[in-house]
This record gives C-alpha cells, sequence and structure tokens, in this order.
C-alpha cells in the first residue's frame, strides 16, 4: 500500500529570484565573452541557458486545501502540502488534489428492508481526502469509488433494519436517525479506509414506502393511531368513571346497587368515548 510522503518542496520566490539572477549572470557573462572572444565561457554559457530555462519549469503552485503530488517517471516521490509558489524537479510529474471538505448525495435507492418491504431511501455523505498518495494510488477513481462505496454502504444498511418496528425492534430506520446515521457513517468510513478518504458525516436524507405499499402501509399507520387514541381515551374514560364512583360513595350523595353501577358505567362511558357529543335525556320522573 502507498502512503503519503511529506515533500519539503522549496520556496519559490527565493528559487525565483536566484535562477533570475543566475540568467542574467549568464547573459552577461556572453556578451563578455563574446566581446572578448574567450570562446570556453561562450560555449559554458550557451549550455547554461537551455539548462536554466528547464529549471525555471520545476515552479509550480499549490493553492489553499490542496495538494500536489509528485512522480518521477511513474514512482511516486512525495506530497507538496505548504500552499504558495513552491519549486521541486522540473522532470516531476505534479497532480493537484483538492483537500476540501465535499458533500454527495446518493440517488434514491429501492431496497427491501430486513422484514421484505421495498423502500426508498437516499443519503448524504460529507467527506474530504487525507491521505493523497492512496486516493491517487490505490483505487482508479477516488470521487467514483466514494460514490459507489457509499451506495453499496447504504443498501446494505437498509436490508439489515427494518423501516419501523413492527414485532418491538430495537433499531429501526424511522424511529432511530441519529443511531441510523452513526451506523451509516462507520461503513462507509470502513468502506473508504483504503482510499484515503476520512467521512465527517453520513446521514439519510430520504426515507420512504416505495410506491407499490405506500398506500397499505399509510392505512396500518393510520390504524395504529387510531387504536393508540382509543386506548389512551378508554382509559382516561375509566379512571373518570372510578373517580365519581369514589366520591359519590364517600359523600354520600346517593347509594348505588351493582346493577344501577353498571349502568351508571356503562353511560359514563358512552359519553366519554364516543365520537360525538352525546345528547342527554331528562328524566322528569323517579329515580327508579
Amino acid at each position: 500500500m502507498v502512503t503519503q510522503i511529506e515533500l519539503p518542496a522549496r520556496r519559490g520566490i527565493p528559487m525565483l529570484l536566484l535562477l533570475l539572477g543566475l540568467l542574467l549572470l549568464d547573459i552577461g557573462l556572453l556578451i563578455y565573452a563574446g566581446k572578448n572572444g574567450i570562446k570556453p565561457v561562450i560555449i559554458a554559457c550557451i549550455t547554461a541557458i537551455p539548462v536554466l530555462l528547464v529549471m525555471l519549469a520545476g515552479f509550480f503552485m499549490v493553492n489553499p486545501n490542496e495538494s500536489k503530488v509528485l512522480q518521477l517517471f511513474g514512482q511516486y516521490v512525495g506530497t507538496a502540502n505548504v500552499d504558495g509558489l513552491r519549486w521541486a524537479n522540473p522532470f516531476y510529474a505534479k497532480k493537484a488534489v483538492s483537500l476540501r471538505v465535499r458533500n454527495f448525495e446518493s440517488g434514491q435507492l429501492k431496497v427491501n428492508d430486513s422484514a421484505g418491504n421495498p423502500i426508498e431511501i437516499a443519503a448524504v455523505v460529507v467527506w474530504k481526502v487525507v491521505d493523497t498518495a492512496e486516493a491517487i494510488f490505490e483505487v482508479d477513481d477516488y470521487e467514483s469509488f466514494v460514490h459507489i462505496q457509499t451506495e453499496a454502504a447504504l443498501r446494505n444498511l437498509a436490508t439489515a433494519h427494518p423501516y419501523e418496528s413492527h414485532n418491538d425492534e430495537k433499531l429501526t430506520l424511522r424511529s432511530d436517525p441519529q443511531d441510523i446515521a452513526n451506523l451509516l457513517q462507520k461503513e462507509v468510513q470502513d468502506r473508504l479506509e483504503k482510499a484515503g478518504v476520512e467521512v465527517i458525516e453520513a446521514r439519510i436524507s430520504h426515507l420512504a414506502y416505495a410506491q407499490e405499499i405506500a398506500a397499505s402501509m399509510l392505512k396500518r399507520q393510520q390504524a395504529q393511531a387510531i387504536v393508540a387514541a382509543r386506548t389512551q381515551i378508554v382509559a382516561g374514560a375509566v379512571g373518570m368513571v372510578e373517580i365519581a364512583l369514589q366520591q359519590l360513595s364517600e359523600k354520600n350523595i346517593i347509594e348505588l346497587d351493582g346493577e344501577r353501577k353498571a349502568a351508571m358505567v356503562s353511560n359514563l362511558l358512552v359519553v366519554l368515548c364516543g365520537e360525538e357529543n352525546a345528547k342527554p335525556v331528562i328524566n322528569s320522573g323517579s329515580l327508579y
């Protein structure tokens, strides 16, 4: 495995001034030697000009949050990370790699959750390159690698967990977004480790049942909501009836036998649990 090597490339401005000074000196010597007919100096100065011009080709620019990967005839030499004008061997091939934070949103994938229900799911991944050598040499195209491995990790995560709880599952895609995000980030990071990429954040951006079962699942959710609401209403009504009977008995307001207690409980439950407002019937006769 190729790992990143820090290459301390020379500062560009001092080298530029040095090479320009040498070039001017060489031209001055060439003129002087030409006037005085000093052939060895003329030959040396003419030979030095192309050498100096080739050395001028060694300058390159490193932008902030960018690295330059340097190769000499196909061999990895090192990475220049310090920004600004730099100089290195003019025969080095230089390839820029951005170290900026990037984000990628996957397309909506259609997969089956652990319960076999077809769902649509998508995710957003925030990432950056931390090892330029691995990013360039260990994978063919690290950006494409990030996209494909993210979708693969998302598919794997979706098939391992249910969309929502049916049998008291501990972890579901819909009810535990933060835990699911942590699992997704870890799985994507494991897959991208060899590409020199760090995953800063991974989070589900879209989650829904597939179209063919969306209507049926909506009815199921509505039924669950109705059952939960009815359960709470009945529990509250039973408590209110209990309090009413207890207070009537403690304050000796009225004595009710078992049959009339049952009738009272029935009437109170109808009033409290009914969907519409009750319409009372006034008894103008005696209680019995």
